[in-house]
């Protein structure tokens, strides 16, 4: 029997998870036997899980899961360089060449585990079956407004933390910038899942955008028009062969009127990010990276974006991923068997 464990997520600031209640029902109803973790932090009670018919198990036990278990979680694993030897279903962040990448596949390979990359679950014509993107551009979005807000204030951006749902963060956001006049934003992606999350919250605080997509980059740049808005929102996944929208000069350029950007794809460690200003990611704690002083440029890039949401964000990604999770009986075919031919192809690269 196909056995799928849930885990428990170790990340600091992680609530979310890919499985909901009425997602056991279904899989135990599909042959699928499951397993949940107790968790102090996730956002969904496990009483939910109980009563659905999972096994519920001890936080943070997954190592010790029978071999045959699928773990599966959302965000990384503790780097504690042990071996790997389950098969894992979660968002690696491996296949780009990130140096932190590169040794979890090494664990995968020391232990003869595999992963089944949340990212590259894709459909027959290379469109990923479920993703978080909405929710990480909205959040993402508004994340980016708090920072300008701060700026316009002589300061920068505080600690952010979690909201009970979208109108809470409207809400919030809307007293960051009372009395301030608002400013514009470029998002390029605009048409994507992230791009549209993105541009959805600023129409919903009344920010002036501009939409790009391949369209507005395909001549390969440069991009001047970027640094013309005063916040840039960065909603495209980066791959071999995409554009500079903002070179390490833009930091000193003269012209320069942007002052935030927003780099919701959030991948300073991929030799394809296009964005060459900064390199690290941003956290809860510090949101706001200062790569220049003046006039002030800050980058926001937090890597999970969407547990600010976690309760809806994950209601959504659990909805999308759910028809996928009932083919888990066939590893070897559709969207698990691409996920692992993906994996194989990287691995061998080693």
């Amino acid at each position: 029997m196909t056995h799928l464990w849930i885990r428990a997520e170790q990340r600091p600031n992680e609530e979310r998870v890919g499985l909901l209640p009425e997602g056991v029902s279904a899989l135990i109803a599909a042959g699928i036997r499951v397993s949940v973790e107790e968790s102090s932090v996730r956002a969904i009670p496990i009483d939910g899980y109980r009563a659905a018919g999972a096994e519920i198990v001890p936080e943070n036990s997954w190592p010790d899961a029978p071999r045959d278990a699928i773990i599966f979680g959302l965000k990384e694993l503790p780097e504690d360089g042990t071996p790997l030897p389950h098969r894992h279903i979660m968002f690696g962040h491996a296949f780009k060449g990130q140096p932190a990448g590169q040794e979890l596949l090494r664990r995968f390979a020391a232990g003869g585990g595999a992963l089944y990359d949340l990212e590259y679950l894709v459909d027959e014509t290379g469109r990923r079956v479920a993703a978080f993107g909405y929710w990480a551009g909205f959040a993402g979005a508004a994340v980016s407004l708090q920072c300008w807000a701060a700026q316009q204030r002589g300061g920068i951006c505080p600690p952010i933390s979690k909201v009970p749902s979208r109108a809470a963060l409207l809400s919030a956001l809307e007293e960051d910038l009372k009395g301030l006049e608002r400013p514009r934003a470029l998002i390029i992606g605009a048409s994507g899942r992230v791009g549209t999350g993105a541009a959805d919250l600023c129409e919903a605080m009344g920010v002036a955008t501009t939409l790009w997509g391949r369209a507005e980059t395909a001549s390969g740049g440069p991009f001047p028009q970027v640094l013309q808005h005063e916040i840039f929102l960065n909603c495209i996944l980066a791959r071999p062969g995409c554009p500079v929208f903002v070179p390490a000069s833009a930091k000193a350029d003269p012209a320069r009127k942007m002052t935030v950007i927003g780099d919701i794809a959030c991948d300073p460690s991929s030799e394809f990010s296009p964005i060459k200003v900064y390199d690290r990611i941003t956290d809860w704690q510090a949101p706001a990276l200062r790569v220049h002083d003046t006039p002030p440029l800050d980058v926001t890039a937090i890597d999970n974006l969407p547990s600010l949401m976690p309760v809806e964000s994950s209601q959504d990604y659990a909805a999308q991923l759910l028809p996928s999770l009932l083919t888990l009986t066939d590893l070897s075919a559709g969207v698990w068997g691409r996920a692992r031919a993906e994996f194989d192809r990287r691995s061998a690269l080693l």
